[in-house]
């Protein structure tokens, strides 16, 4: 895979953000192009060839999740990472099901945005890894417990551990028991792992 192939686009509203990704990823071999708002980006984004985006989620022309919705619409969507520094299980959600490949909590290590964005580009050559085939996805889900199940619904219900407790009778304690056991079964590294699995088998949320 070549960094050279393909342009990252980086769209935040703050000015240092976007100079300091922008100075890494450069400085990695990487293409960049900054935007200062996800509504400048939209301008170029049907032109914009082999690339992939960095947005931040928080912005006040458009949040991140609203800029991929958007990019759908026009049929110019392209592998997406989404960053925030507000993270949550439904901000996690919403962000996968609008097609992000990732969605990464400031602050993190500059390898893991990295990473993410090579995974991303390696689409274009050809290099990506296939995901589990869903026959693999409903094996393992084969093996959870019917409250694994139930949190597991809450979870792509994009319900925090808190209210999933409390719609279960439960104490919240249990349920990160019960959400450990979930990721540990459905081989999921991390919450968007586990929310693209879940899509990939098109299961329905707690709230059908």
């Amino acid at each position: 895979m070549q960094t050279d192939t393909y342009v990252v686009h980086i769209v935040d509203d703050e000015e240092p953000v976007r100079r300091s990704l922008g100075f890494l990823l450069s400085v990695m071999g990487f293409n960049v192009r900054v935007h200062d708002s996800a509504t400048s980006f939209l301008a170029a984004a049907p032109g914009a060839g082999n690339a992939c985006l960095v947005t931040d989620l928080g912005m006040p022309d458009m949040n991140g999740v609203e800029l991929l919705e958007r990019l759908n619409e026009m049929g110019a969507m392209m592998p997406s990472i989404v960053v925030t520094g507000r993270g949550d299980v439904p901000m996690a959600v919403a962000a996968m099901r609008a097609g992000a490949i990732d969605f990464i909590e400031k602050p993190f290590e500059d390898d893991v945005l990295v990473d993410a964005i090579k995974r991303a580009a390696s689409s274009f050559d050809g290099t990506a890894k296939e995901d589990d085939d869903t026959s693999a996805l409903l094996s393992r889900l084969e093996q959870l417990s019917e409250r694994e199940r139930e949190v597991l619904s809450g979870l792509v219900g994009g319900l925090s551990n808190k209210t999933i407790a409390y719609d279960l009778d439960i104490n919240p304690r249990t349920v990160e028991i019960h959400r450990a056991n979930v990721m540990s079964k459905m081989q999921a590294k991390s919450l968007p792992e586990l929310i693209r699995m879940a899509i990939a088998m098109d299961l329905p949320d707690e709230r059908g």
